[in-house]
């Protein structure tokens, strides 16, 4: 989660810092329920390459808010600041899961869109308590679910002819034979 407070600045004469006056405490959440009301709203994937507008993404920002009865005009006080902790903390990679060279593999083209994403949740069993998680850590879950799930790569004929060469070689040599 990513607080944020938010509010008018103005510069103290007698601490001689900048303070933050009528602050509000921006609790945000990038979440698949988040990504769920934006496409709601709009009517069109999230997680698209198209372009989104300052006002779309002000909406996001919106719908990634974890509190209630936030005051009018609070939105309107972000700072450049604020919307680059926003945008960091969207695309942190929130997990220390990494994957192996993905070269051979091809890309897909589907869209994503919340849906989807909550048919994998259903699909891999993977409770609905997790759409509350930070995003990249929810994909992440899916995709070691999607990797522990999938059958065992077969081995080609070579690799099949080298494993058992070796195996037969450990097996002389523990048991002293030549063949």
């Amino acid at each position: 989660m990513l607080e944020l407070l938010v509010g008018d600045e103005s510069y103290d004469e007698t601490k001689q810092e900048f303070v933050i006056e009528n602050g509000v405490e921006l609790q945000l959440e990038h979440s698949l329920v988040s990504l769920s009301k934006w496409e709601s709203k709009y009517e069109k994937p999230f997680l698209s390459s198209e372009e989104k507008t300052e006002a779309e993404m002000f909406w996001y920002i919106r719908a990634m808010t974890l509190n209630s009865k936030i005051p009018p005009g609070v939105f309107d006080k972000l700072t450049p600041d604020h919307i680059k902790a926003i945008d960091e903390y969207i695309n942190a990679k929130m997990t220390a899961t990494t994957f192996g060279d993905e070269k051979d593999q091809p890309r897909g083209r589907e869209i994503i869109t919340s849906e989807l994403v909550y048919y994998w949740l259903i699909a891999l069993q993977i409770p609905f308590e997790c759409q509350h998680w930070h995003f990249n850590r929810l994909l992440t879950l899916i995709k070691v679910c999607n990797v522990k799930n999938s059958p065992e790569k077969k081995l080609s004929p070579a690799e099949l002819a080298a494993r058992n060469r070796n195996l037969n070689a450990q097996r002389k040599a523990k048991l002293g034979t030549s063949g």
